[in-house]
């Protein structure tokens, strides 16, 4: 009900979220088994040792004689299919299901923890059985996992479950692992990568009680638990928990909420924390926990900028970028290069004419890839074939504008044909085993050179990164959009983070044109130390935390039957003057997948006037006439404004 209320949207729409996928069907609830194997009354007669001559089997049966287990334990442990076919075929094992509960226990002692992760451990164990939000701050590789992982510990000890949130599917192996490393009790993930199975058992086991960790990405906020008793948010800040279609919410701002109706504590975790979430740990309304030193033998890595202004570029590397990759690959160190930008060119132009690759379902350019070639809008989907010559004036001679992740791989592989050259981003990294496999070869230590979009970012542990590129760190450095400053600082430290993690002396060099930019000057300090001036900056514009924000978004076949729905909600109420209505507006790309899109975007000194206007607003939007072509929705507390 309250995400309902609060976020302004139907209720039997949000509902559906905390069924599983067969209760959303109308089918019932699936029974909690699992397959296992016990011993047939031939195989418990066997003496102990037999068969004899075959000591895989022998084992097996005598593990078996202490109870049936799961044939996904079984296989954990070494014993193979074929072993447990041989049994099955001499009568000695069968099949079963099985229902029966795991022990919740430590599987393995904790890592020894520095005085600034005890500290945060021992205030976040303190608040058990009570609401309380914690924000943990920590630099990138300070160990934070271990604070979560101990924390999780004394929750399961008291017989409650935890619930952690992760933002990217592509975490969750890395982090499913170190959770199952560490607990002798059920540890289960729940992403939108699983199948309906799989998805039903895991949501059933987590509503009964019996799974005691639950792993999952955003829509997991909503599983229903039987004991909960901590809640942890990792990379709280990433864009990937704001639900940007449909029902637009917050699983971050859920997750609290949450947490206070379920009276246990939550843990917010992030090296670049949201304004947001440090604004309120400023107030006092969070509290902040530390970890200002990377753990272990890990060291941070200096960091430097290029200022590239004037400089002709290769792929998009000056020259100093170009020696310094050569020199740490010959030092068989691996490196990362970051380029938030897929494809081989920004977009096709006539040379002759200034014909652009524009798409025509869009108010954007289709970008150019070579593989497989073609032109792909990255907004839509649409692709088309690569044309031979231009279309407007039939001249051959085409260029790309602007470099893509492809054009510098391409690169790269040519300049440094002596090394591995892996390209990381979401048109490589398909399947679910992808990143995961990435991982094991880069864990290896072998020299490397990875170049790779955001998804490079997201908390992922690369141990022997030596050097960090950062091609064009200009890209965010402008945009119209009131968060944009804020996630370009969020983006380069989280990408710069990965860097140094092994305690080998590390550096992360940013291209740039713009070196005197106050936010360029932040980079070499800490990450909050930029805070304020952005915090400012929000005072004055009245944007959040500084007052609340919502948008009523509307899309359409026509620019003018949008606009004009807008008007006529807007005009038919009268906003209080502690609220501002700007707009009808068309949104920053106004035509997407060939549908218009406008919107009104209000903003309000308080959530209560906000939540009083945007009630208005709906209430003229529910009443006023328009096609069935036309479509609208309200986004509260929305990521982007524009």
């Amino acid at each position: 009900d309250w995400a309902a209320d609060y976020y302004q949207h139907p209720l039997g729409e949000v509902l559906p979220l905390g069924l599983s996928p067969r209760e959303r069907r109308g089918q019932p609830e699936r029974a909690l088994t699992e397959t296992g194997i016990r011993l047939t009354a031939r195989g418990q007669g066997l003496p102990d040792g037999a068969p004899h001559r075959a000591p895989k089997q022998a084992a097996l049966v005598s593990r078996l004689k202490l109870g049936p287990l799961p044939v996904t334990k079984l296989k954990a442990e070494g014993f193979s299919s074929a072993v447990i076919k041989a049994l099955k075929d001499h009568a000695l094992v069968e099949g079963c299901e099985l229902t029966t509960e795991a022990a919740w226990q430590t599987r393995s002692p904790p890592l020894p923890a520095n005085a600034e992760q005890q500290t945060a451990i021992d205030q976040i164990v303190a608040a058990a059985g009570a609401f309380s939000v914690h924000l943990l701050y920590g630099v990138t590789g300070s160990g934070k996992t271990e604070v979560y992982l101990q924390s999780v510990a004394d929750c399961l000890n008291r017989g409650r479950q935890a619930l952690v949130l992760l933002p990217e599917i592509a975490l969750t192996p890395q982090t499913l692992a170190r959770f199952e490393a560490r607990f002798e009790a059920p540890v289960i993930a729940l992403h939108s990568g699983m199948g309906d199975a799989e998805r039903d058992r895991a949501w059933v086991s987590a509503r009964r009680g019996r799974a005691a960790v639950i792993l999952g990405t955003r829509s997991s906020v909503f599983v229903p638990l039987l004991s909960p008793g901590l809640i942890i948010v990792d990379e709280e800040h990433d864009a990937a928990y704001v639900q940007q279609d449909g029902f637009r919410y917050s699983a971050r701002d859920v997750a609290i909420k949450r947490a206070q109706l379920e009276q246990c504590p939550v843990v917010l975790g992030s090296a670049t924390p949201s304004l947001e979430s440090w604004h309120n740990a400023e107030l006092g309304r969070f509290q902040r926990h530390s970890l200002t030193q990377r753990a272990g033998a890990g060291t941070l890595p200096t960091l430097r900028q290029i200022d590239i202004s004037g400089l002709e570029l290769s792929a998009g590397l000056s020259p100093e970028l170009l020696h310094k990759i050569e020199a740490a690959l010959g030092r068989r160190h691996q490196v990362l290069v970051f380029l938030n930008r897929r494809g081989f060119a920004n977009a096709l132009l006539c040379h002759d004419c200034g014909w652009s690759s524009d798409c025509a379902d869009c108010d954007a350019r289709m970008t150019l890839h070579k593989t497989p070639p073609g032109l792909h809008c990255h907004h839509c989907g649409r692709r088309s074939a690569l044309p031979r010559q231009c279309p407007r004036c039939q001249s051959r001679r085409l260029v790309g504008t602007g470099v893509g992740t492809q054009q510098t791989e391409t690169f790269l592989a040519e300049r440094f044909a002596d090394f591995p050259v892996i390209r990381v981003d979401s048109d490589t990294m398909t399947s679910r085993q992808a990143m995961p496999d990435l991982i094991e070869q880069l864990a290896g230590g072998d020299p490397v050179l990875m170049i790779g979009t955001q998804m490079l970012s997201k908390g992922h542990h690369f141990p022997h990164v030596t050097l960090v590129a950062v091609v064009d760190a200009d890209a965010l450095l402008f945009s119209p959009d009131f968060r944009g400053e804020e996630r370009l600082l969020q983006l380069l430290t989280q990408v710069g983070g990965r860097a140094g993690r092994d305690g080998t002396p590390s550096e992360v060099l940013i291209q740039t044109r713009h070196p005197d930019h106050p936010l360029m000057q932040h980079l070499d300090q800490p990450y909050h130390t930029a805070l304020p001036a952005l915090l400012n900056h929000r005072i004055q514009a009245g944007l959040p935390p500084h007052g609340a924000l919502g948008v009523i978004r509307c899309d359409s076949q026509d620019r003018q039957e949008g606009l004009g729905f807008l008007s006529q909600i807007r005009n038919s109420i009268a906003a209080p003057r502690s609220a501002q209505i700007i707009g009808p507006l068309s949104a920053a790309m106004a035509r997407r997948k060939n549908r218009y899109r406008s919107q009104l975007v209000i903003s309000a000194g308080s959530r209560s006037m906000l939540a009083k206007v945007m009630t208005d607003l709906i209430t003229a939007a529910e009443a006023a006439r328009h096609s069935h072509r036309l479509s609208w929705s309200v986004d509260i507390d929305p990521y982007e404004s524009l």
